[in-house]
């Protein structure tokens, strides 16, 4: 058994964060995660109101009795959503864990707080870090630039990133962005990690909402099968490529540009909703990570969670041998 601050805090056995994921971040996949051992978690925004969200809990509780949270990101928007309704009705839902994503999450992270839960804040700088740390954040999801979703506009890796947060950071951290395998853990744990937030690898199990073929999808594909939209906008989202997103790229390469109010119709939600439904890879924006490279199958979340635990145990037994006291080096 690997014990971090993160298991001890949450209550989980295995230190691997299911990612808040849009369309994805279902009741049935939040409670296989939990059930496996890891901490599965809701998506907010994926639920049409704060009313359906309380369904979506209740709905959860039925099938786990293992701790589970709720993810709300703040996206920036002309007519934003309730967050305030959502963040109201997991805390009176009694959710205890949650996970904050976005800017100015101050007034969230300050309800939370307030009503004993425990904050994870994804950020992709050290810089963010730092603002969400004085906010009071329990914990940091540290987002690399290979994630899936928005990895910022610093394009830092992981390996560099995280070590920064070592380096930087009084508040304990996760690690997000490539995540598939025992190994990537292991890596993290390494690195200082707490543990690992994995959105694309559960995008890939039997549990996952999603349509068969988009699984299939993902264990055919390379990790270069990913591209980056909305870089001219200062939005930089990687997402699978697609002839939708490529379309997007094209046109933000024009000598003009691109407005968002052209791109509109091609990276809709509703569009990106219906890959999921539908199974067909080209009918909108949908995001993947360059984890897919290391994706070869679709197992049931307990399986997966068991052989990551189990491998991350593996490689950090064999580093340990690697260390032998007393002997010369000569």
């Amino acid at each position: 058994m690997i014990v971090t601050k993160l298991t001890t805090k949450l209550g989980i056995r295995v230190p691997v964060v299911q990612g808040g994921m849009q369309w994805v971040g279902l009741p049935q996949l939040v409670a296989a995660v939990s059930n496996a051992g890891g901490l599965g978690i809701l998506t907010a925004l994926t639920q049409p109101s704060p009313a359906e969200l309380r369904n979506a809990i209740r709905t959860t509780r039925t099938l786990t009795l293992k701790p589970f949270g709720v993810n709300i990101t703040l996206l920036p928007s002309i007519n934003p959503p309730d967050y305030a309704g959502y963040a109201r009705a997991a805390v009176e839902e009694g959710v205890r864990i949650i996970e904050t994503a976005g800017n100015n999450p101050g007034p969230l992270i300050k309800y939370f707080k307030e009503n004993g839960c425990t904050v994870l804040h994804k950020c992709t700088t050290i810089r963010h870090a730092k603002s969400a740390a004085r906010m009071g954040v329990d914990f940091l999801s540290i987002d690399g630039f290979e994630c899936a979703g928005h990895p910022g506009e610093e394009d830092i890796g992981g390996l560099v990133l995280l070590a920064q947060a070592a380096q930087e950071l009084d508040v304990p951290y996760i690690a997000s962005g490539g995540f598939a395998d025992g190994r990537g853990l292991a890596a993290a744990l390494s690195l200082g990690a707490e543990g690992v937030n994995m959105g694309t690898r559960f995008m890939c199990t039997v549990e996952s909402p999603i349509h068969e073929s988009i699984k299939q999808k993902i264990v055919d594909s390379p990790a270069t099968a990913t591209t980056h939209i909305f870089r001219t906008l200062n939005n930089t989202a990687r997402v699978f490529a697609n002839t939708v997103s490529k379309t997007v790229v094209s046109l933000e390469r024009r000598p003009q540009g691109a407005k968002f109010e052209e791109l509109r119709d091609l990276v809709s939600g509703a569009r990106g909703r219906k890959v999921y439904e539908n199974g067909d890879p080209d009918a909108g924006i949908w995001s993947a990570g360059i984890s897919m490279g290391l994706i070869k199958d679709i197992p049931s979340c307990e399986d997966l969670v068991a052989r990551i635990e189990r491998e991350a145990e593996e490689v950090i037994s064999r580093m340990g041998a690697l260390v032998v006291k007393g002997k010369s080096r000569l």
